[in-house]
């Protein structure tokens, strides 16, 4: 199936960061098993260095960004690229709303980070949902 016509969600890299790896690892919980048929994603750095396919799937489908701090590494790309950003989630922003799931590992989270990442994963669902019935 092409991947065109799917929502798009792009998560920061946030590589050697606790936050990153919870928003990486509910866009794959969402793009592989919550809503496989309905998302997908592609490599933020692509976005990055004006990968020409890349850019024209972010300028002609649906995208939600997922940063873990303030520095929105995916949401300011997807702009700047004039890609087609219909939400942005900060994994900050989950957290301050699950105080007691304080993510720890970088590698492989915690039980209470994996946990943080499912109900961002959640969050991102019902975006998609409601863009889905908007269309």
């Amino acid at each position: 199936m092409s991947k065109s016509g799917k929502i798009f969600v792009i998560s920061c890299s946030g590589i050697g960061k606790a936050l990153g790896t919870v928003g990486r690892t509910a866009m794959y919980e969402v793009v592989e098993k919550l809503r496989p048929n309905e998302a997908t994603t592609v490599c933020l750095p692509l976005i990055t260095i004006g990968d020409e396919t890349v850019l024209k799937l972010v300028r002609t489908n649906s995208c939600i960004s997922v940063d873990g701090c303030p520095f929105q590494c995916a949401r300011k790309n997807i702009e700047a690229s004039k890609g087609k950003l219909v939400a942005s989630f900060m994994v900050t922003d989950v957290l301050r709303e699950n105080r007691g799931l304080k993510p720890e590992g970088v590698i492989e989270l915690n039980p209470k980070g994996l946990k943080l990442a499912s109900r961002l994963a959640e969050k991102i669902v019902r975006q998609i949902d409601e863009t889905n019935k908007n269309r």
